[in-house]
């Protein structure tokens, strides 16, 4: 491992000594990179990659500080490649097409690649993404994205399907210590210091895994910490809280809590309980939460245990997602509020859920049956003549639109999937295919 990276600088010089700590000791090496072996540890997918010197596109998905930024820097440093770093708060489609417009000159002129990094790549909208298209696709550049949501709903599929996605995972307590462990003693200013910590375990879980946090905790920590008389540092509980400006909240998004109160929540909604499920949001949002986490959430529940018995639950759901993401927090958590409440409040029904994958069993355990002949399709006169589409009656031809016809195959003719609950407006959908299909009550 030693000779995958050298000693040799990623920049043309170490960051200023009044940089941010983590700046200072970001790794320059793969060896001080720490956490995220599942992919660069040894015959690990992205080190194999590196090692190979054939980069694709990647997109880099994870909570923040867990070395997103600093793994693109390190690949950039191994494969010799022009770096341009934009994020995409600030960056528009005109700084993207001057750095696909510097990458080509590089590319004909000396042979030589360009890594654009794009901290953020989910604030880009559909045009600042689409601009990227042409110049991946050709080669041009090789896009880096970073992002803390998942890239299924936040980058566009012709840019995801040229990328490799690589999950990111929070950093565990062995990886905080050993960076912990490495600032104290690499940094050129920590280093001539004798700090302790007294509670390293209690800066772990107000930094929730963040390593960026972290260090910049241990930072300001130091500045509010007089030394002791033999000039040594003793960094307490009480400065480190300080330092954080809060006290630790037992919600960890990364943690056990995390599933413990969405959990809660969602077994709020179900139960009928919007003052039981307000409150378990708000331990959510006061944690630090994704507001975009628990809408997602609100949108499965509202099929999954609502449903049809109140079908408003999921228009108002996906409404607050989108409410959400133009508006931002904290008037997010109003929508929030409003959408948890309603659904608590709703009729409930889980007959969607039970019905396909009731569906969904038949199919696996009895794949390919045949369609019915009279409801297939007859493009061509062959298939007219085989009696594709004879006999088939127009519903709209009939009293209710409807004629009692056989639609699935015939293995499972008088098969019941959906049956509506008693709830809501599904109790009128019941009566209705109740009358509609007297020969099978649901």
């Amino acid at each position: 491992m030693s000779d995958l990276f050298t000693r040799d600088e990623i920049s043309s010089s170490r960051a200023a000594d009044s940089a941010p700590l983590a700046e200072r000791v970001r790794p320059k090496t793969l060896e001080e990179f720490f956490g995220q072996q599942h992919l660069v540890g040894v015959g690990k997918p992205l080190r194999l990659m590196i090692e190979k010197g054939d980069i694709a596109s990647i997109i880099f998905w994870g909570p923040p500080g867990v070395g997103k930024t600093t793994l693109a820097r390190l690949i950039a440093h191994h494969v010799k490649a022009d770096f341009f770093q934009l994020n995409a708060v600030a960056a528009g489609v005109k700084d993207v097409r001057d750095v696909i417009a510097r990458a080509e000159k590089s590319k004909k002129g000396l042979g030589k690649r360009t890594i654009l990094f794009i901290d953020e790549i989910h604030r880009f909208n559909k045009a600042q993404q689409d601009a990227l298209l042409h110049s991946v696709e050709e080669g041009v550049i090789t896009l880096i994205g970073a992002t803390t949501e998942n890239p299924s709903f936040e980058v566009i599929s012709p840019l995801l399907s040229r990328s490799q996605v690589y999950v990111m995972e929070p950093l565990g307590k062995q990886d905080l210590n050993a960076i912990i462990d490495h600032a104290l003693k690499s940094d050129t200013q920590l280093s001539k210091r004798t700090i302790t910590i007294e509670d390293s375990e209690y800066l772990m879980l107000l930094s929730a895994g963040d390593a960026r946090k972290l260090l910049n905790g241990i930072e300001t920590a130091l500045r509010f910490t007089k030394p002791n008389p033999d000039k040594s540092v003793t960094l307490t509980k009480e400065k480190i809280e300080e330092a954080f400006q809060r006290k630790y909240s037992l919600y960890d998004k990364l943690g056990e809590q995390h599933y413990d109160i969405i959990s809660a929540f969602i077994k709020s909604v179900r139960g009928s309980d919007p003052d039981a499920a307000i409150y378990w949001m708000a331990r959510m949002l006061d944690g630090g939460e994704d507001p975009k986490f628990i809408a997602r959430r609100m949108i499965v529940l509202a099929s999954e245990d609502i449903g049809n018995a109140e079908p408003y639950g999921l228009t108002l759901a996906t409404s607050c997602f989108t409410a959400i993401d133009f508006i931002g927090m904290p008037e997010a958590r109003i929508v929030l509020s409003q959408t948890a409440a309603y659904l608590a409040a709703a009729p409930k029904s889980n007959a969607a859920i039970v019905a396909i994958d009731a569906a969904l069993t038949d199919v696996r355990n009895l794949p390919n049956l045949p369609v019915p002949l009279h409801i297939r399709n007859a493009p061509t006169k062959l298939m007219d003549e085989l009696g594709y589409g004879k006999n088939y009656k127009y519903s709209h031809n009939y009293d209710n639109h409807f004629s009692e016809q056989q639609y699935l195959p015939d293995n499972l003719k008088d098969k019941l999937y959906y049956k509506p609950s008693d709830e809501g407006q599904e109790k009128s959908i019941r009566a209705w295919l109740n009358k509609l299909w007297k020969k099978k009550q649901r």
